[in-house]
């Protein structure tokens, strides 16, 4: 018996977080790391310095990488989901979780068949503005009680803000952006800074 664990164990056993109560909301740190990993060893490998979608077909893929986008920018402090892999760490971990790809990949149509009724085009082809409008309405639980249709859009979005929130935090820029510094070695410890006098 092998004590071999596979890449696809571990992306299978990443759903679990969020049973096991991890910090981050939807995944174990570990399994975060061990996920980035797999996504630079890939870029590092592929002659373009690319990553290829395992599971995403490339027009929702585009749009994934627009959503992570409008959820993390980049801004003055630091890159934004996009620098930090968001887009590329959903795909791989969807690739092998099947409640991923319900919740995902029907969302993204969901988000696409919503757009193409409201504005007459898929999301990725609105203006700036419809992206707004209907990312507005998705983006607040509140919203399923005035029109019970957004429901599967809102828990679509609630989920996909989670992981790319989990995927930007475990990246390198996302921990740079805390000053998170590790558990490193201290030659000694000054304490803490004396109270001023009042």
């Amino acid at each position: 018996m092998s004590n071999h664990i596979s890449r696809r164990d571990v992306l299978k056993s990443l759903s679990k977080g969020v049973i096991a109560g991890s910090v981050l909301r939807v995944i174990p740190l570990e399994a975060a790391e061990y996920v980035h990993r797999m996504v630079a060893s890939e870029k590092a490998t592929s002659p373009a310095g690319a990553y290829t979608p395992k599971f995403f077909p490339p027009q929702q893929y585009k749009t994934l990488v627009a959503l992570c986008q409008t959820i993390i920018p980049a801004d003055a402090d630091s890159g934004g989901a996009i620098e930090g892999g968001s887009p590329e760490f959903i795909d791989l971990i969807t690739s092998e979780n099947p409640e991923h790809q319900l919740t995902l990949g029907g969302g993204l149509m969901w988000l696409d068949e919503t757009c193409t009724d409201h504005y007459g085009q898929p999301y990725i082809r609105c203006t700036a503005e419809q992206q707004k409008q209907i990312l507005d309405s998705i983006a607040y639980r509140k919203n399923a009680l005035a029109d019970p249709s957004l429901s599967p859009g809102i828990e679509f979005f609630a989920f996909l803000r989670d992981l790319t929130v989990d995927a930007f935090f475990t990246s390198a820029p996302g921990i740079k952006y805390l000053d998170y510094i590790g558990n490193t070695y201290l030659a000694e410890f000054p304490g803490c800074p004396p109270v001023p006098e009042a």
